[in-house]
């Protein structure tokens, strides 16, 4: 498996909100919150005293058509699972 780096792509949301295509990346984060939510990915609960939430990251990519064209902004929200404990 080899992954591809397109230089268009934000490293992070400050990036992308920042950058020409603030609009696309705003929408591509919020379809992917409303699919979570109704796919009942996870539930909003109060934390509970003493523990710490598991930290999250968007990532944010570019997807192109096979010649090049931006076929959509693809944003994904991921747990960094490695900072439970």
């Amino acid at each position: 498996m080899v992954a591809s780096y397109d230089a268009d792509e934000p490293k992070n949301v400050n990036e992308a909100l920042k950058s020409p295509d603030k609009e696309h990346w705003i929408k591509a984060m919020k379809e992917e919150m409303d699919s979570m939510k109704s796919n009942h990915v996870w539930d909003l609960v109060d934390l509970p005293p003493g523990k710490k939430a598991i930290a999250n990251k968007w990532v944010l990519q570019i997807k192109r058509k096979a010649d090049g064209i931006i076929e959509r902004h693809k944003a994904r929200l991921v747990a960094k699972g490695y900072t439970q404990q």
